[in-house]
């Protein structure tokens, strides 16, 4: 299984084993990875940002929510109806 993968180049002891277009053609790329993985960083940091927001926002209409229907107090007034017995006729 170990020999199915590359093994790891060490740039300064094989510098000699690769050539100029070898060794710029290796720059250009990792330059670009660079590039990409600090995009992605900026990119995860405002995901993260736009996603503390709108969790913020959906914990204060919940909260509002929730203390506006604890204000509601017309039901706790409500008087259930007596029923009054009718009087006999004599």
């Amino acid at each position: 299984m170990a020999d199915d993968q590359m093994r790891k180049v060490d740039f300064v002891k094989d510098k000699k084993l690769l050539n100029a277009a070898t060794q710029e053609w290796i720059k250009l790329v990792e330059k670009q990875n660079i590039e990409r993985v600090e995009k992605l960083r900026k990119i995860r940091k405002k995901n993260i940002i736009t996603s503390l927001f709108l969790g913020g926002g959906v914990l204060a209409i919940y909260a509002y929510t929730i203390l506006s229907v604890k204000q509601e107090t017309f039901l706790d007034d409500f008087e259930v109806p007596q029923i009054v017995p009718k009087k006999e006729e004599n």
